[in-house]
């Protein structure tokens, strides 16, 4: 662990807002990823584009970079971010009955767009539990993590 003080705390162990304003303003990405498990059945529904509820991972992909947006009132003290660009991304995965979700989210600003990434992942695969719910309540919403960040003081991160 590179940084061992939590920021979101101020001298005397309350909670605060990290101020930001001193900071440079730098091109900032963010990556993120998670995966839903199910079973086949559901997951060739999904596939086929025939669940009742129409286009599960194109209304996926709508809702994830919907939450991106929405990030900071989701998360009492992340800052609302102009975000410049959000992609979410749905892989198949046949031979795991899952489907793998990957988010990239950009900004030009003075702070970093890791939880826009993980909330849009996050709101994506929650997005096709509710959608396919009806025929598979057992699916499994697993591994929501940061892949790689750039930009700001910390620079290049990459997950191992």
């Amino acid at each position: 662990m590179t940084n061992q003080t939590l920021t979101h705390f101020d001298t005397t162990g309350q909670a605060h807002m990290v101020d930001v304003g001193a900071k440079a303003e730098t091109a900032r990405v963010a990556r993120a990823a998670g995966s839903i498990f199910m079973k086949p059945e559901t997951l060739a529904l999904i596939r086929s584009g025939s669940a009742k509820k129409g286009d599960v991972l194109g209304i996926a992909r709508i809702a994830a970079i919907q939450a991106s947006k929405r990030t900071g009132d989701l998360i009492p003290l992340c800052h609302p971010i102009a975000l410049t660009r959000v992609a979410a991304d749905f892989i198949i995965d046949e031979t795991k009955n899952a489907v793998h979700c990957e988010v990239t989210a950009e900004c030009f600003g003075r702070t970093g767009v890791e939880m826009e990434a993980l909330t849009a992942a996050s709101v994506g695969l929650l997005t096709i539990y509710d959608m396919t719910k009806a025929v598979d309540r057992g699916m499994r919403i697993e591994n929501i993590r940061l892949i790689e960040k750039t930009g700001g003081k910390s620079g290049h991160w990459i997950a191992e």
